[in-house]
């Protein structure tokens, strides 16, 4: 399985069994947000409405250097949970919606927790 699938192959948590497949790809998702800037890029995603940011303008407003960011957006980038178009030298993200669905799905507990 490649890392662009792994938001597409989760399950839910609360699944009755989770295969070794959906298990990894669900790790590689958690993985990739368990870093605080890359939580701090998906909220700034979050907050433009769908509109695209140009990593030139997450640098700032992450304290980061641009290879930092860049580091950061191909890691969310590799789970799905980015998208990214070039232009340029300068690359373009938004937040791929579908993944979101499917990552709100996977962490859906009802019934299973507290």
């Amino acid at each position: 399985m490649t890392d662009a699938a792994a938001v597409s192959c989760c399950a839910p948590l609360s699944a009755p069994a989770l295969s070794d497949e959906e298990a990894e790809a669900t790790a590689a998702v958690f993985r990739s947000l368990s870093d605080p800037n890359r939580v701090k890029i998906i909220n700034l995603l979050a907050t433009q409405a769908g509109e695209e940011i140009c990593i030139c303008d997450l640098t700032e407003p992450l304290g980061l250097s641009q290879p930092t960011v860049s580091h950061h957006m191909k890691k969310l980038l590799d789970v799905g949970i980015v998208e990214r178009e070039q232009r340029g030298k300068w690359a373009y993200f938004t937040l791929n919606a579908e993944s979101l669905r499917t990552l709100a799905a996977v962490a859906d507990l009802k019934g299973v927790c507290c």
